[in-house]
């Protein structure tokens, strides 16, 4: 399955800043799939260590964090030399084994011909609660579910994925084209963008199998909460994560805490909220007060909508059936729209974009607010064909922007300072929003 990270790994490896790297990502995005692809496609050979199924290999880091000493005793392990730059060493799971964590600073010293990639389903969790963990001594990538565009070449609608690509004009594409990105992105809605979910549909096309998949990982999901969650936050973890389809079930579907449990508080779940947001289960929206740089600098941490790291597991936690699929927009339009706006989500952070909403004292609310460049835009989302933009012209009114950006299942155009961007090509916005 071609992800387009590759593209980032293969940047990295011939990169002149090149340090140890950490893929950080939630568990089964496909982060160890993508490391071993990655080690066939560009090096002679690889060494792969994981921690969490053959434990025994922490005492290599228990004494000594050398890199000559941890080399020798992979290559013994191993039974293989380690060539700098035609070696990939792996570390998987790495959070199992702070020790190797620790290593990478010095590999990073002292050895960086050496290529090393860790990764690890709890990285966020772990690196957010490790003191000392050498800062700058280590590269960074994040991999998440398949994007739109991904999921397109994943069943090889490969033309349609680079004509996607390869827009460079604000005019409406042809009506046999929108309509078979539509069929398509209709489809990703409910098949997400989980791997083996995703190569489940490929296979198959069997949509109920696929719903089984997706009941799995959440299932999965919840053993981990159990497994690796402190003891004293498990029931909470579990009490938000269980809460997320009806809070977007909501109106405004902003997170109300006494939806979680009668009389429940900020300060009651902040910790188990965190720990999801951590471990890259759950996607944080947070409301800025002014749409002004930095956004962060101006979010309440307590207000927020938090959504899935993916919209199959959403469609899959809420029991939409596969039949919304035979109905023309319904899918779209399932609880309030929060499918559609999870897929956003989604896309804007595989984008690298923060991830904000903004509202004005119940009179409007904006869906989400990101920074391209130095230009803050707004976003609204629309799940059906409606030409109302009563928020975004509240907006306009009081911030003046010199554009104004709408997402729905409405084809490509450009109505005076109104940009609409159809639902398929959100992912596209870093490239269209220039030609605009």
């Amino acid at each position: 399955m071609k992800r387009e990270i590759l593209n980032q790994l293969n940047a990295w490896k011939e990169g002149d800043r090149r340090k140890p790297l950490l893929l950080m990502g939630a568990r089964q995005v496909g982060k160890t799939y993508i490391l071993k692809q990655f080690a066939k496609t560009a090096y002679q050979n690889s060494i792969y260590i994981n921690f969490e199924d053959t434990p025994g290999i922490k005492s290599v880091f228990e004494k000594d964090l050398t890199p000559e000493v941890i080399l020798k005793a992979l290559t013994i392990i191993a039974e293989q030399e380690i060539i700098p730059g035609s070696t990939l060493i792996i570390f998987d799971e790495i959070q199992e084994c702070p020790n190797a964590l620790n290593s990478l600073k010095y590999f990073c010293e002292t050895a960086n011909e050496y290529h090393i990639c860790a990764a690890g389903s709890l990285l966020g969790v772990k690196l957010a609660h490790i003191k000392g963990f050498p800062v700058g001594k280590v590269n960074f990538l994040h991999l998440y579910p398949l994007s739109f565009s991904e999921f397109l070449t994943a069943i090889k609608a490969t033309q349609l994925q680079s004509f996607t690509t390869e827009i460079d004009k604000i005019e409406p594409l042809s009506e046999f084209i929108h309509d078979k990105l539509l069929d398509y992105f209709k489809t990703y809605l409910y098949v997400g963008g989980m791997p083996e979910a995703v190569a489940e549909y490929v296979s198959s096309e069997n949509f109920s199998k696929v719903r089984e998949i997706q009941q799995d990982l959440l299932q999965a999901y919840n053993l981990d909460f159990a497994k690796h969650a402190p003891r004293n936050q498990i029931m909470k973890i579990n009490q938000v994560w269980q809460s997320i389809p009806s809070q977007l079930g909501k109106e405004n579907k902003k997170f109300i805490f006494s939806k979680i449990a009668k009389g429940a508080r900020t300060k009651d779940f902040a910790e188990a909220i965190q720990w999801l947001i951590e471990a890259g289960l759950m996607l944080k929206v947070s409301q800025i007060s002014t749409p002004k740089i930095p956004l962060d600098a101006y979010a309440d941490p307590d207000c927020f909508k938090g959504y899935l790291l993916d919209v199959g597991l959403l469609g899959a936690m809420a029991n939409i059936s596969a039949k919304v699929l035979l109905q023309e927009n319904q899918l779209l339009q399932e609880f309030r729209g929060s499918i559609v706006e999870n897929y956003v989500a989604q896309e804007l952070v595989h984008n690298h974009y923060g991830l904000y909403y903004w509202t004005s004292e119940g009179k409007a609310e904006i869906d989400f607010v990101f920074q391209n460049e130095n230009i803050i835009y707004p976003l609204e989302v629309k799940s059906g064909t409606t030409n109302k933009k009563k928020s975004l012209r509240v907006y306009a009114d009081k911030y003046a922007p010199h554009l104004l950006v709408r997402t729905s299942p409405m084809n490509l155009k450009k109505d005076g300072i109104i940009f609409n961007c159809p639902l398929y090509l959100i992912g596209q916005l870093n490239r269209l929003l220039p030609v605009v």
